[in-house]
């Protein structure tokens, strides 16, 4: 959804915002609490049916990702992301019922598929709209709708479908759960409509910024992907980089490296009666169909330019959530714990969510995803007034750079640039001092509290990785058509080429499987995607208590069977008839 269209509707909508009530709850089942705008007031025409879109996209953004559960209950609770315990600690320690995260999860996805089924309602009896501009506002309806099923399924197992309003009268609010395999098979048919709906990017009337059919296909590969993976017998291996995070040595903590790890898979529940294979095959070709230009023009940007403000909504991006930089409504806030508030002085305020020391070790010293992605140099606001700021990580080497040395013939070597600056720079073991990505920093003004942060939904390398994991599992071990998306992924990054032959080669199922399941952590950390890698491998639970416990800041990183779903909110289970009992262990 482009600013242009909605700062034109934003007056248009804002009075009926204010006016949403949770979707799950009984005492809040007036329709007309939910309509963000009176139909009466939307013309049956192009205009129109674009109006319905856009009060579903402004539920996305003003609803979910406006306040501080999102991202944070996609990306808390995983391996390799962490944070002091005051700002991480409930949900990433796995305590989701002591938290909100999981509840407006339910309640506000499920706004927005309301949102969607009012829309779909209005749209397809218009006799006034164009068929093309009809058939498009149904198509992102459709993807907007399918996208928060998605969400929903892989993070609370069997749900409610609600397919209609109340007010249709085609449905009663309190829906029986539907079987995982029903819920994808559901979300399949919409984005199957979606991709031949939608507008292509490349079409003359595709607004920028908008679902396409290339964002409906790409989502639908993904999807495949998860319920193959998902379906995939117990007893497969992955190989994950990770262990014990530190070891106590004469009463100091020391971080040790991650150390490969051969974990077991188990089948996921509810996935038994997805044929595995099939589902493998449809994602391999799905993902190569958006890699050949099918459903638009898509493509890996140079990674000096893919974070980009002027990159936005570009050939990578397929699908992100647009925000408004300053705008109550929709301006986001989690940049503050992500990269921090950047004060007028240069020191930053929040800057408190990071990824751990095991994660940056995964990769090779000149990978641009570190070198360039990471943080090495920042300055609180109370560490102005000291004349002193911080450097990360915390060895030898990023020592030297930030403190200076002296060298083999006893000559002081000083600081290098940016350390250059005057200040006296610290870095220590503890939970002030992470792997801070710099990804979110691109926005217009990173001095207000709420940016326009546009949050990646999906990205062409995701498509690539897809490609390549599908393609593995398909062929029972990599073809080089495989490799060569793996690679391009990588070599984009500067990181070395992986190979089918010689040292460190990667020439069987398991090494490849666990080498793009190591990429995509690499790649997409901090946009969503790690936990539900880890859940729909079935690796879940050996990864994280691989780690021994607490990881190297003491956030608890130790799960029961009890953590491969969200707990169900009881503003659904004290009301639905259908649902008398919780998901296993809440």
């Amino acid at each position: 959804m482009s600013n242009r269209y909605i700062k034109h509707t934003a007056s248009t909508l804002f009075c009926g915002l204010l006016s949403l009530a949770l979707a799950a709850c009984a005492e809040a089942l007036d329709e007309k609490s939910f309509s963000f705008v009176n139909e009466e007031t939307i013309p049956d025409s192009d205009e129109g049916a674009q109006q319905w879109v856009t009060g579903a996209y402004s539920a996305l953004t003003y609803e979910v990702y406006r306040w501080d559960a999102f991202p944070h209950v996609l990306d808390f609770d995983c391996d390799y992301m962490t944070g002091p315990d005051w700002a991480f600690g409930k949900f990433g320690s796995g305590n989701f019922q002591d938290d909100d995260h999981a509840q407006q999860m339910w309640e506000k996805m499920y706004n927005v598929i309301h949102r969607c089924n009012l829309g779909i309602e209005h749209v397809e009896p218009m006799t006034g709209a164009s068929a093309e501009a009809r058939d498009n506002a149904l198509g992102e309806l459709y993807l907007l709708k399918a996208y928060s099923y998605f969400l929903l399924v892989r993070a609370f197992g069997p749900l409610p479908i609600r397919d209609h309003t109340i007010n249709s009268g085609k449905v009663d609010i309190q829906q029986p759960r539907q079987p995982v395999d029903s819920v994808y098979n559901y979300i399949v048919g919409m984005l199957k409509k979606s991709e031949q709906l939608s507008y292509k990017n490349t079409d003359r009337k595709f607004i920028l910024g908008h679902g396409s059919a290339g964002a409906a296909a790409s989502l639908l590969a993904k999807v495949y992907l998860t319920m193959a993976s998902g379906a995939v017998p117990t007893g497969e291996k992955v190989i994950v980089r990770g262990g014990k995070a530190f070891q106590m040595v004469n009463g100091e903590k020391v971080y040790t490296s991650p150390v490969a790890i051969e974990h077991e898979k188990t089948q996921l529940a509810g996935y038994e009666k997805i044929d595995s294979k099939k589902y493998f095959t449809l994602a391999r070709d799905k993902a190569k169909e958006v890699m050949d230009g099918k459903y638009g023009d898509y493509g890996l940007l140079d990674y000096d330019g893919l974070w980009a403000i002027a990159n936005r909504n570009k050939t990578e991006h397929i699908w992100s959530l647009q925000t408004i930089s300053d705008n109550a409504i929709y301006g986001v806030s989690f940049g503050k714990g992500y990269v921090g508030l950047l004060n007028t002085d240069g020191s930053v305020d929040g800057l408190h969510h990071g990824m751990r020391d095991h994660w940056y070790k995964l990769f090779e010293p000149q990978d641009y995803r570190i070198t360039k992605g990471v943080m090495h140099r920042w300055q609180r606001y109370f560490d102005v007034q000291y004349r002193v700021a911080s450097y990360y990580p915390n060895n030898e080497e990023w020592k030297k750079k930030a403190q200076g040395y002296q060298n083999a013939a006893g000559q002081w070597v000083g600081p290098v640039e940016p350390f250059n600056d005057g200040l006296s720079y610290n870095s220590k073991n503890d939970n002030t001092y992470l792997a801070y990505l710099n990804k979110y920093t691109y926005v217009t003004d990173r001095t207000k509290e709420r940016t326009d942060i546009y949050y990646p939904f999906l990205r062409f390398a995701d498509v690539l990785l897809i490609y390549a994991e599908a393609a593995n599992e398909v062929n029972g071990g990599p073809t080089q058509e495989a490799l060569e998306a793996l690679n391009k992924v990588r070599i984009r990054s500067n990181a070395t080429p992986k190979m089918l032959s010689g040292a460190g080669n990667i020439n069987d199922k398991v090494k490849f499987r666990s080498a793009v399941l190591e990429e995509r952590a690499m790649e997409f950390a901090e946009e969503g995607d790690r936990r539900w890698d880890l859940i729909r491998w079935g690796i879940y639970l050996p990864v994280m208590n691989a780690i021994g416990g607490t990881d190297e800041v003491d956030i608890l990183k130790s799960r029961t069977e009890k953590h491969l779903l969200f707990p169900i909110p009881n503003s659904e289970v004290g009301v639905n008839k259908y649902i008398k009992e919780n998901n296993k262990g809440w």
